[in-house]
Order: C-alpha cells, then sequence, then structure tokens
C-alpha cells in the first residue's frame, strides 16, 4: 500500500490524546506515513489543538486564542501531555513523516510559512516533507506562490473545487469520506489534484477508499492500515 498514503489524524487520536507529541510518537511507530495536526496562533505561537475552546481535550477553559501561551501550556492535555508547539512537533517528527498542519485559526498561515522555512534551510528538511490545508481559504490563499504544498479542506466539495484549487495552485483536495466516490477522485485526479479523504476508520473502509483511487486516507487508527 506504498502508494495509498497512511495519514495520522491528529497523531493516532484514536489510541493516544489527540495532537500531543504522545499521539504523534504512537502514530510513527505505527507507521504513518504523515501525521495530521491543527494549530491556532497564540502571542507569535504555533500551538497544536483543534478546537477553538479548552474544555474537550484539555482541563482548562475558555477560548484558545484568548488565553497566554504560559497559561495554555500549564494545561493537561491528556495523560500528563502539554498542548505542544509545533515547533515541537516537527523536533519530534524528525522527517519521519510529512506533516500535514491544519491552520484552524486567524494569523496561522505566516507563522506556518516562517516555521516551515526555517526547517527547510537549517534542518535538512525539504518542501514535500510539509503539507498545509485549511477550511479556511483565505487564509491558506495568504500562501500562493509560497512553494508550500497547500490542500483544499471541504465537508462536501463545491461544484467549483478545481478552480479553487487551480487559484491556489493546490497540490490535494481533502473531503469527508461521505463525500468520496470515484467519480469525483477520478475528475480530480484529471485536474492533477491528489485526494486524501477523512475520517477512515474501519478496515472496510480503508479498503474501499483505496479501491475507489484515493491516494490516502486520514485515520484515528494508523495500525489499521495494515
Amino acid at each position: 500500500m506504498s502508494d495509498f498514503l497512511c495519514i495520522g489524524h491528529r497523531g493516532a487520536r484514536g489510541l493516544e490524546p489527540e495532537n500531543t507529541l504522545r499521539s504523534i510518537r504512537k502514530a510513527l511507530v505505527l507507521g504513518a506515513d504523515g501525521v495530521e495536526i491543527d494549530v491556532y496562533a497564540v502571542k507569535n505561537q504555533l500551538v497544536v489543538i483543534h478546537d477553538e475552546t479548552l474544555e474537550r481535550t484539555t482541563n482548562g477553559s475558555g477560548r484558545v486564542e484568548a488565553q497566554s501561551f504560559e497559561y495554555l501550556r500549564s494545561l493537561d492535555a491528556g495523560k500528563g501531555e502539554k498542548i505542544p508547539t509545533l515547533r515541537e512537533v516537527l523536533d519530534t517528527v524528525d522527517r519521519r513523516a510529512f506533516v500535514n498542519i491544519e491552520l484552524k485559526g486567524r494569523q496561522t498561515a505566516g507563522l506556518a510559512s516562517g516555521l516551515i522555512g526555517e526547517y527547510v534551510a537549517a534542518h535538512a528538511w525539504k518542501d514535500a516533507d510539509f503539507l498545509v490545508s485549511s477550511f479556511d481559504l483565505d487564509e491558506l490563499g495568504k500562501l500562493k506562490n509560497s512553494g508550500i504544498r497547500l490542500g483544499t479542506l471541504f465537508t462536501e466539495p463545491p461544484e467549483n473545487y478545481a478552480g479553487i484549487a487551480k487559484y491556489l495552485g493546490a497540490y490535494s483536495v481533502h473531503i469527508a469520506v461521505e463525500s468520496a466516490n470515484e467519480d469525483f477522485i477520478t475528475d480530480a485526479h484529471r485536474h492533477g489534484l491528489k485526494v486524501f479523504v477523512y475520517t477512515v476508520n474501519s478496515i472496510d473502509g480503508i479498503r474501499r477508499m483505496r479501491d475507489i483511487g484515493a491516494d490516502g486516507v486520514f485515520t484515528d487508527y494508523p495500525d489499521r492500515m495494515a
């Protein structure tokens, strides 16, 4: 299945606390080709957490972007794990997989671009080690012509998805499993786009996505790709 990529969703979310270094290490041990994480900008730092509020995944409360960096770092994100920074994630991955950075909040594109540039220039990473995606096409558009691989993210792709992708110079389109079908995947490939499907957790579902031509899946259980 080397041509069909396993992307660990928030690390290995089904097995360890999501978006933590523990979860990412688990995905790597299980052989994930890539890891997907979510970032918000807080005081010029990119912190790795999915929700805009803290209650579901930590012992804190309130909006992520309204907190101090110090407060966020004091919280338990599960099993004693801290909310990591994107820099800590990259150091943990250490090029053993590619990193899909999903931009979740405002002012994330510029910070992500700067950090990617640093790791390419000074840490032997390559542009192909990164993929940046977002539902927020305005934020994603800030990275147009940056040389960074971009992924347009949709629950259900609009009719003009290919035009949007072309405008952004996107590498891939990421769609919900409920919207994935062979006709769409064939059309996306005709437009030169990779198709990655989220979130696919059953073995039968993973097989089906492979069989209809998807280029990979986001899964909470990277072990099930075996």
